[in-house]
């Protein structure tokens, strides 16, 4: 069989298996959905209002002709980026799939579907609530990203390193913990698809085609047939995501960052804070400030 009909009927299965398999592993989230997210990440994590965990991860690629430095990423070496949203159960919610290896997490979620959908409110995600156990204002619900992403009040990221006191480092230390989910996920996509072990010796719209069709997949088998004994071997996985510090705070983001950080310690104290001269009563200790 010559080298184009292989690579036909490799584009064709992957797309089949792709569009065979969307609607029923990989639907658009219904607000219900979302809620049953952040109760899995409350349970698992115990990170209140969280929708997922977001990152990226390079996909090794055969340097395309004629592409200059387009697809070579700082790791040093060419790729088309997996940018994903995952729950805690190792299954991507929403994916972006294609971006050049050489753009940033953030410029990459900036530009996607999945990050104009969010900044618009097109993702159907539940009206803010009270954090569990808070009597105070509403929350909003929020999905959690690394320092590589800019800091908004649809996503949280951590606290720069320098200088925490316990109150931020705890902070950090939560959201790194419900962050693992996605790295997790990667790592699983990564060892149960062989293919991404090494350069994919495909033309990078191809490339696309195979990654969406393992995202789906991998969906499938996470849904189907998981089981308790291949979780329990999951942390042992080396980790899937790639980082790199970038992504800039936006003064919304800052605001919104603390109505988590005192979540982990009751009892809490009122507090007002004035912004452009209107007063919001938070349920958080007097020790806050911005970062």
């Amino acid at each position: 069989m010559g080298t184009s009909t292989i690579a036909g009927v490799v584009r064709a299965t992957c797309s089949a298996i792709w569009m065979r398999l969307k609607a029923s592993v990989l639907p658009h989230p219904t607000r219900q959905q979302w809620l049953d997210i952040a109760q899995g990440f409350l349970e698992r994590s115990q990170f209140p209002n969280c929708i997922g965990a977001l990152d990226g991860k390079h996909i090794r690629v055969k340097k395309p002709p004629n592409s200059g430095s387009q697809y070579y990423n700082y790791k040093q070496f060419f790729s088309v980026v997996l940018l994903a949203l995952a729950d805690t159960n190792y299954r991507f919610i929403i994916v972006d799939i294609g971006s050049y290896g050489s753009t940033a997490n953030a410029r990459i979620f900036r530009a996607s579907r999945m990050g104009r959908w969010l900044q618009s409110n097109q993702l159907d995600v539940p009206q803010p609530a009270n954090l569990p156990g808070s009597t105070g204002p509403p929350a909003p619900y929020v999905v959690l990203g690394d320092e590589g992403f800019a800091l908004s009040s649809q996503l949280m990221r951590p606290f720069p390193r320098r200088g925490l006191d316990a109150k931020k480092r705890t902070f950090n230390y939560r959201l790194s913990r419900a962050r693992r989910f996605v790295e997790c996920a990667f790592g699983i996509f990564t060892h149960k698809w062989w293919v991404f072990l090494s350069p994919i010796q495909l033309a990078p719209q191809n490339v696309n085609v195979v990654i969406k069709a393992c995202v789906v997949l991998h969906n499938y088998v996470r849904t189907y047939e998981a089981t308790p004994d291949e979780d329990a071997q999951v942390e042992s996985l080396p980790s899937g995501s790639d980082t790199i510090q970038l992504g800039r705070s936006g003064l919304a983001g800052l605001i919104c960052r603390l109505f988590f950080v005192p979540y982990w310690f009751f009892p809490f104290s009122p507090v007002v804070f004035f912004f452009f001269g209107v007063a919001s009563i938070l349920d958080a200790p007097g020790w806050l400030f911005f970062s």
